[in-house]
């Protein structure tokens, strides 16, 4: 590999990785309105839950459905466009990579922003998407399959495919001669994701400690990627599953 090329492959991934789409959209369409600061009343539980991060799901809750699936699907190309450019241009080498990484990183704490961004749902399958489309399409698949209907944890639903890359690349690129690169991906991947996540962890957990579990299907109605996931469900067929009751 060339220093050159894998510092600007990063570099570049991250800068427009840190542009945080919805502060844009927020400033455009209620320019009066803090989307730092965003609470939100899920079914069964008293006290608000507090949206820690600056994605699609905290503007689909400020400022509606649309609006947070546009900036979802930003979020999505601002990491698909730098890593498919590397793909294509240097096909044997692992830079692209390097710039799905970046623009997670950037995503996640953009240097814009005082480094607070979102936690990288979108720009994470994004940047799988530009190198295996359908790996990308598998593991979402999956992990809302295995958090909706197996384990119905609405955490897995949503962030499951982080965790699955790992397992998936150890099985589908064993072979690759860039096997090695994959796996350091997939694992500082999952590194990042989890340090991202400890807030929103906490919460959920001292929230379970007060309330208990809760409806999960009720819970993702609340979120407008919930409800997107929620209907996906509903077209599959496999809705029929019988919820978890509120406790408490």
């Amino acid at each position: 590999m060339e220093p050159i090329v894998l510092v600007f492959s990063i570099l570049i991934s991250y800068l427009l990785g840190s542009i945080s789409f919805g502060r844009v959209f927020a400033r455009i369409l209620k320019p009066d309105a803090s989307i730092e600061e965003t609470e939100m009343q899920l079914p069964g539980i008293e006290e608000p839950y507090k949206l820690r991060s600056i994605g699609g799901n905290t503007v689909g809750v400020k400022l509606g459905t649309k609006a947070g699936c546009a900036v979802g699907l930003l979020d999505i190309l601002k990491a698909f466009f730098p890593t498919l450019f590397f793909r294509l241009i240097y096909p044997e080498q692992p830079y692209f990579l390097f710039a799905a990484l970046g623009a997670f990183i950037g995503h996640n704490w953009p240097a814009y922003y005082r480094f607070k961004g979102g936690r990288g749902i979108s720009p994470f399958y994004g940047g799988l998407f530009a190198f295996d489309p359908l790996g990308a399409l598998a593991i979402a698949v999956t992990s809302m399959f295995i958090g909706m209907v197996i384990l119905k944890e609405l955490i897995i639903a949503y962030a499951g495919g982080v965790l699955l890359v790992i397992p998936f690349f150890l099985i589908t690129k064993y072979n690759d001669p860039l096997f090695y690169y994959y796996l350091g991906y997939a694992i500082l991947i999952n590194i990042l994701f989890i340090f991202g996540m400890v807030p929103e962890i906490r919460q959920i957990v001292t929230l379970r400690r007060k309330y208990g579990k809760g409806d999960m299907r009720a819970s993702m109605d609340a979120f407008p990627m919930g409800q997107q996931m929620n209907k996906l469900m509903k077209r599959l067929g496999l809705d029929k599953q019988k919820n978890n009751s509120p406790k408490g």
